[in-house]
């Protein structure tokens, strides 16, 4: 097999182990904004939350008043192996005893679950391992570092459809693998995983024993077809894969600090224990939320539906400019803006004669051993304002850009 050496990585001022929307605050720290300021750099949803959630934490509101168990209340679990049964084809449900855990949120999930792997799976041959699609989400490297092992990025660039080549992993590198990130739609590109594609991430991760943890949040926002889940690779026994899910996407409600995990139970067992002395607890009030959340498809339609309606303004906006193309999941534009002078220079741009604040991709992503960076000839746009700031911001741009 293709050398490792592109997906390796190569010393880097420490400035790129900081928090992208840090970088970004030092970047723009002395410009003024040219106009009044309208802001697409966080992927924080800003559509109305669902009606029933005051009435439910109404409903439950002495809950606060007990500590809440780790594993998550049993009618929270049920709800998301309901939910999953419905949403997916599964040859048999989720068991919620031993297969789903609550989570505050999905980052926590995805930062300790890389612990939890690292003391899970079998010894390496070699420095372990984790595997880490560029560009990625910040806390897949955190994870990486705080469990010991090597963070190695994995260009996902247009050529290979925005994911890892899996044909470039060599047998000495999943050798030393201890997890294997992957995110089906991808955050920052919107693109995802087929069966297919799955289906070979799963039978790697069996073939040389490590885990796939597949960051599934943004799998209620999509274009056209529903995602697919790794469980559905992994059915019926779910054996070295996990699930992420998150309600701060699907249910526009980021600031509740709900989701679960879903998968190999052997390992979820073992990760419980690490969760039970390391792990936020997730109030049983706000899980009581999550199953009305569960239980209800009529807003994450609705939410689908808005998100559909801006990308519909990009299309008639921005239409071939920038290689835009619409995403197949997610809410975010990945611009290709390498002709206007790369990712820093168009996000000070953007800011200092149109007020749009975005993400530089490069800021997203590490340099390979090569020296690129698959993120520098990108910015980020997040299309989470309503449709007429959406318009307007997306109005400046192009005024900007030509």
């Amino acid at each position: 097999m293709p050398s490792t050496s592109m997906q390796r990585e190569t010393p880097a001022p420490a400035v790129t182990g900081r928090s992208p929307f840090a970088r970004l605050n030092d970047l723009l720290a002395d410009i003024k904004p040219g106009k009044q300021p309208i802001m697409l750099s966080v992927g924080e949803p800003q559509h109305p939350i669902p009606k029933f959630v005051g009435d439910v934490i109404a409903a439950y509101l002495a809950d606060f008043g007990r500590y809440p168990a780790n594993k998550g209340t049993e009618q929270f679990r049920q709800a998301v192996a309901q939910w999953l049964a419905r949403r997916y084809k599964l040859p048999r449900p989720v068991d919620p005893e031993s297969e789903v855990l609550v989570l505050c949120g999905t980052r926590e999930g995805l930062y300790l679950g890389a612990i939890a792997a690292s003391r899970f799976v079998a010894p390496r041959q070699g420095k372990p391992a984790i595997l880490i699609p560029n560009p990625f989400y910040a806390v897949y490297a955190a994870g990486a570092i705080a469990a010991g092992c090597e963070p190695v990025y994995m260009p996902a660039r247009k050529s290979t459809g925005f994911l890892p080549d899996l044909d470039s992993l060599s047998d000495e590198l999943l050798a030393r693998t201890v997890a294997f990130y992957i995110a089906s739609p991808a955050n920052p590109q919107g693109s995802i995983a087929d069966m297919d594609y799955l289906t070979r991430v799963m039978t790697l991760a069996r073939r040389f024993g490590f885990l796939v943890f597949s960051d599934e949040c943004y799998s209620e926002i999509y274009n056209d077809k529903p995602p697919r889940s790794i469980l559905e690779a992994a059915a019926p026994d779910f054996a070295n894969v996990v699930a992420f899910h998150s309600l701060s996407k699907r249910s526009s409600l980021p600031g509740l600090r709900v989701g679960f995990a879903a998968g190999d139970r052997r390992f979820l067992a073992a990760f419980l224990e690490l969760r039970n002395v390391a792990a936020p607890q997730v109030p049983v009030t706000l899980q009581h939320v999550a199953v009305a959340a569960y239980n209800d498809e009529r807003h994450v339609e609705e939410n689908r539906r808005l998100y559909g309606e801006k990308f519909d303004l990009a299309e008639r906006i921005i239409g071939s400019r920038y290689g835009y193309r619409r995403p197949a999941g997610g809410f975010f534009l990945w611009l290709d803006v390498s002709a206007q002078g790369g990712s820093e220079a168009v996000t000070k741009k953007l800011w200092s004669e149109a007020g749009v604040r975005v993400v530089p991709g490069g800021y997203l992503a590490r340099n390979q051993s090569d020296g690129s960076n698959p993120g520098a000839d990108y910015i980020r746009v997040a299309m989470v304002q309503d449709k007429e700031t959406t318009a307007e911001a997306l109005e400046r741009v192009v005024a900007v850009l030509g």
